[in-house]
């Protein structure tokens, strides 16, 4: 299969209805092509079926996403990716879709490719990211065990090995000649994604799980935990989310003007509701 004009590399699609949108335009625009043609050519009786799938209105089944897929001339890998897409489309757990995801970026491995969303899935798949991007650099001259050592829960020192190749391996962590580490960059943000927020509610999970531990873990002085219970309506639940939203990007702003760095800190906000009315 030809991989130009409007289409992109097949591995960096995160998505298998936009897939097969651009495989039709690509073709549309090179020659005579119809959802009809597409869609015989796949096997399906219904001329504007393909179309609607493209458009979310339907799914594809195990069987039909190969049919699809030989029909966009895919083959090997490029085949088993395409199925995957699927799979990860209609997973209903994040432990569903992590695995598929997991088999996607080893394919992509395996073809020393990159997946477009496959970096950031990694990156927020695992709190020891975060958190060594943090420590390293502050810790000139440490080795991995100390490092390990230094953080909750402590790690070991070939984790932080493995995480430090990794964070050095994508660009978001460099190192010096003397083994000293600096952050290329004093934000990490998702952006745009399709697979990685499954990554992302893990971290969530994580991240929560070590705030209730703190709670008799740590020192008063050295947490801050406060909370309020209120009711409120749409309207004012979409405006608190935008002051949320506003708080999270000055404290961003506070600590990264700072290159001091005595410990990490993880600041989790929530708001979530805890009654159920509007859903009966």
């Amino acid at each position: 299969m030809k991989k130009e004009g409007s289409m992109k590399k097949i591995f960096q699609y995160g998505d298998y209805r936009s897939m097969i949108s651009d495989y039709y335009a690509e073709r549309k625009a090179r020659a005579a092509f119809t959802w009809r043609i597409f869609a015989k050519s796949a096997g399906f009786s219904s001329p504007v079926y393909l179309k609607q799938v493209s458009d979310g209105k339907f799914n594809l089944s195990g069987d039909a996403a190969e049919r699809v897929a030989r029909a966009m001339g895919l083959t090997g890998d490029e085949l088993h990716y395409f199925e995957l897409l699927v799979r990860l489309d209609q997973a209903k757990s994040d432990g569903e879709k992590k695995a598929v995801v997991n088999e996607m970026l080893a394919i992509a491995k395996s073809r020393k490719v990159k997946i477009l969303d496959g970096e950031a899935f990694k990156f927020f798949s695992d709190w020891k990211n975060p958190v060594i991007r943090e420590l390293a650099p502050s810790m000139p001259g440490a080795r991995p065990l100390e490092m390990a050592r230094a953080c909750r829960p402590k790690g070991t020192a070939a984790q932080v090995t493995e995480t430090l190749a990794f964070l050095t391996g994508t660009g978001l962590l460099k190192r010096d000649a003397e083994g000293n580490y600096a952050q290329t960059q004093k934000v990490v943000t998702t952006g745009p994604m399709k697979i990685a927020p499954v990554a992302v509610r893990g971290l969530h999970r994580q991240m929560g799980e070590f705030a209730l531990e703190s709670i008799e873990g740590v020192d008063l002085d050295k947490r801050m935990f406060s909370g309020v219970t209120v009711g409120v309506g749409r309207e004012t639940y979409e405006e608190i989310v935008k002051e949320i939203d506003a708080f999270r990007k000055r404290i961003i702003e506070i600590a990264t003007r700072d290159d001091e760095c005595d410990e990490v800190y993880r600041l989790n906000v929530q708001l979530f509701p805890m009654t159920n009315k509007t859903n009966k």
